[in-house]
């Protein structure tokens, strides 16, 4: 990789002197390498400048190496893109465009993702502009018509988006337009930490408080030099891997229901229930909140809590595994998912997928294993990876890591070591740089934090995976019938808030 600076680590602090300051032409040239070889752009985004310029920071992320590397580029009015010689790019630069009106010249789809009004030159709301307010994708030809969906759902779910280009009920081209929940996190989140920061972090994206919480006390650890106790790391990976215990299995309910198998679809339901409870038996929130907490965990549990929880683990694994096998054994079940929504691997990494979509590509891309942190550093869980990338794939995927999840929860529930639970971190480093990566359910978390002189967040970024894998679920349903689109979209179940941030 062409860049003077040596790779570092997952929830490692680096000061920001040490960060290259590149050439346009020279960043450029050392993410378009990295990312033909090895490596995956874990993040890429814009920050104020000197001079008023705007200073875009790029984390380049090598699972072969297992490290990271920083590049970082000054850029005024504009720069030539990446996204015509590297897809991953292509939403990381649609941002950027929106936040700061730094243009990057020859992107072929520059338009809004949060439809919010621009860093660079204020944000009053008066200036914003309205979500989903923008020109479309249009085609023409006989009997070629449009179908546009949402972003009022039928069903109690977040807003967004679609407009399909159709022929007959074939989809030429799906085109996805988010933004309607768009809060303003990141832009909150600076000057923290404060007192609510660790709560906005755990709402960012309500299904997966878990897996953001534990990305931003990583962060929080690295920059105040925190040992986080070895009771608290196992508590912690049990909590993460509950929560993808209970999304899977939802999941899966879920696409039995799109293709009207009921059986699975009711059971499924229930025991994504017996999973949530697990959680709020050990902190008192389904979700997980309030348990994750900077330098351990909130909560501690005793050894009678400890021998409920496994026996209450199994019994929620054995039904799990009697409802799914029903669906298994379901010959029309197999031939709705089997060919529906496929990506093939090369697309999968053009696009830069990650999570289960990914693995269900083929791909085996899982920061439990090429960038591990806490229990998973010791505890090793096997990674799953399926190659046809359609439906089936990513079903399958979620029923390996089910199975695997819940073998690793059975060794930490009997193997709990004694001890603390916390060790507060002290103050932050000021001027300093740390990456957080974890493997969230639905794929990478990636979150950055930057510090000011006086150890405050100067700029904090978040990558919920649903940032990465949106443009999948739109490639998934080229040349597929529009009826397919709800079983494509829950394969997928991708999240709104956690991309709108």
């Amino acid at each position: 990789m062409v860049t003077p600076l040596s790779s570092f680590h997952t929830g490692e602090a680096i000061p920001l002197r040490e960060i290259p300051n590149l050439s346009i032409a020279e960043f450029r040239t050392a993410i378009l390498s990295a990312v033909s070889s090895t490596c995956s752009l874990a993040a890429l985004f814009g920050m104020p400048g000197e001079n008023g310029h705007v200073r875009l920071i790029a984390v380049v992320a090598d699972s072969v190496t297992n490290s990271l590397s920083i590049l970082s580029t000054k850029v005024d009015q504009s720069y030539p893109c990446l996204t015509l010689e590297c897809p991953q790019a292509h939403w990381f630069e649609r941002e950027i465009a929106e936040q700061w009106q730094v243009r990057p010249e020859g992107h072929p789809w520059l338009k809004p993702i949060r439809f919010h009004a621009p860093y660079r030159s204020g944000n009053s709301l008066s200036s914003a502009p309205v979500p989903g307010v923008t020109d479309f994708f249009a085609m023409a030809g006989p009997e070629v018509h449009e179908v546009a969906v949402g972003p009022v759902h039928a069903g109690i779910i977040e807003p967004g988006h679609f407009r399909f280009q159709c022929h007959g009920e074939d989809v030429f081209h799906l085109e996805i337009s988010l933004g309607y929940q768009h809060r303003g996190v990141e832009r909150a989140l600076v000057g923290g930490p404060g007192k609510r920061t660790i709560h906005l972090v755990e709402t960012l994206c309500g299904d997966t408080s878990i897996g953001h919480s534990t990305a931003y006390c990583e962060a929080i650890e690295a920059l105040g030099g925190a040992a986080i106790p070895a009771r608290a790391q196992v508590l912690r990976g049990v909590a993460l891997e509950l929560e993808r215990l209970a999304n899977h299995t939802g999941d899966l309910g879920a696409l039995a229901g799109d293709v009207g198998y009921l059986p699975t679809a009711a059971y499924c339901g229930r025991i994504r229930g017996d999973f949530l409870n697990l959680t709020a038996a050990l902190c008192g929130s389904r979700f997980g909140r309030g348990l994750i907490r900077p330098g351990g965990v909130g909560f501690d549990v005793g050894k009678p809590l400890v021998a409920e929880l496994q026996q209450r683990l199994e019994a929620a694994l054995k039904d799990v595994e009697d409802a799914l096998a029903l669906l298994w054994s379901a010959a029309s079940v197999q031939a709705r998912f089997e060919h529906t929504g496929t990506i093939t691997r090369e697309t999968c990494e053009a696009l830069g997928l990650v999570g289960p979509a990914a693995r269900a590509c083929g791909v085996e891309r899982d920061i439990r294993q090429d960038f591990p942190s806490g229990i998973f550093r010791f505890a090793q869980i096997p990674i799953s990876k399926w190659p046809s990338g359609d439906v089936f794939a990513r079903a399958w995927l979620r029923w390996l890591e089910i199975q695997h999840s819940g073998a690793f929860l059975g060794e930490q529930f009997a193997s709990v070591p004694d001890g603390p639970i916390l060790s507060p971190a002290g103050p932050l480093l000021g001027d300093h740089l740390v990456v957080s990566l974890v493997e969230g359910w639905r794929g990478e978390i990636c979150h950055v934090a930057i510090t000011d002189a006086d150890g405050r967040f100067a700029r904090y970024k978040i990558v919920d995976p649903s940032f990465h894998n949106w443009m999948g679920l739109a490639i998934a349903m080229r040349n597929q019938q529009i009826s397919d689109f709800p079983l494509c979209n829950k394969s997928f179940n991708l999240s709104y808030c956690g991309h709108d941030l």
